[in-house]
């Protein structure tokens, strides 16, 4: 398998999501990291993002509510390197509608190898990461062959 690297910046593409039950807790996180969370660029689903440009007082990209399809326009920001991590407040304990929408999300993340967290001890882990001071190569699986493959009709 080949490999290839891709380059985060000294300023963070950060996506923010958080399921219902999980808001207060992402809001509460965000305000702790407050000073940190304003010197990177913010990115987040519908509702979420409403309550961080509040908390953080800074202005978040919005996408749409997350089962309305932010999840997935999230998903493509990852996809075309415009996110380069994300945080992911999400409830395991609570069904959602929009449960696939959440695992095409995290899939596509793991396939384009950004930090992900999907609790507040992971988060706490990357948001004080000596990393996050600075540009970082991320290695990401060449994907080159599989644009060029060809498909038989």
């Amino acid at each position: 398998m080949k490999y290839t690297t891709l380059a985060i910046q000294k300023v963070k593409n950060i996506a923010l999501v958080a399921h219902d039950n999980k808001k207060h807790d992402l809001l509460e996180w965000a305000r702790w990291n407050k000073t940190i969370l304003q010197s990177h660029n913010i990115f987040a689903t519908g509702t979420t993002g409403n309550m961080l440009e509040e908390v953080l007082e800074m202005r978040i990209v919005r996408f749409q509510s997350g089962p309305l399809g932010g999840d997935q326009q999230i998903g493509a920001h990852i996809t075309e390197g415009k996110i380069d991590f994300l945080i992911f407040f999400w409830d395991p304990l609570e069904p959602q509608p929009h449960d696939p929408d959440v695992k095409a999300l995290l899939r596509i993340a793991l396939v384009w190898n950004i930090p992900t967290a999907c609790n507040r001890a992971t988060a706490d882990f990357i948001i004080s990461s000596q990393l996050m001071d600075k540009s970082y190569n991320r290695i990401v699986q060449d994907f080159s062959a599989y644009h060029k493959r060809k498909i038989s009709p």
